[in-house]
């Protein structure tokens, strides 16, 4: 059995690999190298037995472990069209799920948006399948998005399954491609991975937002004023190349020992200009996505050596980070009294701070941000209401004052920036 993830697909496409039976084995870790995950696909050995929940297990430790709960991934599980036998079958896992603890939850639904596609190696006529393929759809299912299961057309050969990992690849692994544009300047870029609509919904409507095919350039500012606002995503941007690798065939074998050329080098690319303006500079560039959303552009570095240009995709709205105001009305510092520039965020006068009072506000919601606990947030704020509801008569009048102002706090939508911290309401009541 095996088990494989490609978070990406093709030659800008990262993936990794696990082999599982009873237990898991990490056998290449994420990689954008072909020849790292062919040498290990030739080493690979026969295991003991089949164990699905221990493979979902493994590989949902691995996306955690290096990219945590917000980056979209699709896993493809290969099998043979069992579902294993005994306590470690999926019949065995099904049958339990109602009786686990938090100690031994089932991996499914992951804590990440995910897709799961069950590739069967085997006859449309095997009885196993026809008892496992409804198992393989309920793992789809209990994943939360459009998976798939997919058996050979035909005969069992080689050629039937070429033609269906292709088929896999054609419909659930297509590239975004865009322009992104500055001025009179532009170039044709692909965002891995690819964007997902996004749908807002509230109390009386439902919105898509779908990311336009041009990027646009619609200023400039200094990293440390954007801070880190709330985003929906995270995009790699890498140039299309020029010679057109990007729109060869599936089938084609593809040189990687040739990818960086000569000839690619000596063709200039605004994607290029631009990433290595924003790294020397520190700026980041504000772009739009679509009517009226944004997003920012930025170098990243995930080692000393080696920088990424990247998209962050703000949720839709001018207003998405809070404390630079509409993004459409940002104007030129050029245009500004020295005396009116100043720097964002704005940093209060007032040094007064919940945790400096023994409460440790601010650290915990930085914590339920960080791994995405935005429920936290809110019961926190319903216990501070309540809490106010029960106070003694004897009380300080401050203390209703300053729960009930960080339940408001909480709640705040345009305060769910990491960097942000609650601080008092200022009142006219001393410390007696």
């Amino acid at each position: 059995m095996r088990f494989i993830n490609y978070w990406f697909h093709l030659q800008q496409y990262i993936r990794f690999m696990v082999a599982f039976s009873s237990l898991y084995e990490e056998r290449c870790a994420f990689t954008r190298d072909y020849n790292a995950i062919k040498t290990e696909l030739q080493k690979l050995d026969d295991y003991d037995k089949t164990g699905i929940e221990s493979a979902l297990q493994g590989a949902s430790q691995l996306v955690l472990g290096e990219w945590g709960n917000n980056i979209a991934c699709q896993f493809v599980l290969i099998t043979d069209g069992n579902t294993g036998v005994g306590p470690l079958s999926l019949t065995e896992s099904f049958s339990t799920l109602n009786h686990r603890n938090a100690s031994n939850p089932f991996p499914l639904p992951f804590a990440f948006p995910a897709k799961l596609h069950v590739v069967c190696i085997a006859p449309n006529n095997d009885p196993n399948l026809v008892k496992s393929k409804p198992l393989y759809q309920r793992l789809v299912d209990m994943t939360g998005y459009d998976g798939s299961v997919l058996i050979p057309d035909g005969n069992l050969c080689e050629s039937t399954i070429v033609s269906m990992f292709q088929k896999l690849a054609e419909d659930m692994y297509t590239s975004f491609r865009g322009t992104l544009k500055c001025g009179n300047l532009e170039s044709r870029v692909t965002l891995s991975p690819a964007p997902i609509p996004y749908t807002k919904l509230t109390d009386f409507d439902c919105q898509t937002n779908v990311l336009s095919e041009l990027i646009e350039v619609c200023g400039f500012m200094p990293i440390a004023d954007v801070g880190s606002p709330m985003a929906i995503s995270r995009h790699l941007i890498l140039p299309t190349s020029s010679l057109g690798k990007e729109n060869l065939p599936l089938n084609a074998e593809i040189d990687l020992a040739d990818e960086d050329t000569a000839e690619e080098g000596k063709v200039p690319s605004f994607c290029v200009l631009l990433h290595g303006a924003l790294k020397v500079e520190n700026m980041t560039a504000l772009v739009t996505l679509g009517e009226n959303w944004f997003g920012f552009i930025y170098s990243w570095a995930d080692s000393k050596k080696k920088s990424n240009l990247m998209l962050t995709v703000l949720t839709p709205g001018s207003d998405a980070v809070p404390w630079l105001g509409d993004l459409n009305h940002l104007d030129s510092s050029d245009n500004l009294m020295p005396e009116q520039v100043g720097s964002f965020p704005v940093r209060p006068s007032e040094k007064r701070s919940y945790s400096q009072n023994g409460v440790e506000l601010n650290r915990l919601r930085k914590a339920a941000i960080s791994l995405g606990f935005l429920d936290l947030l809110n019961g926190l704020a319903y216990i501070f209401e309540q809490e106010c509801t029960q106070l003694p008569g004897s009380a300080h009048p401050d203390c209703a004052l300053q729960l009930t102002h960080a339940a408001d706090v909480l709640r705040k939508t345009q305060n769910k920036d990491i960097k942000y911290v609650i601080l008092p309401l200022i009142t006219n009541y001393n410390s007696s």
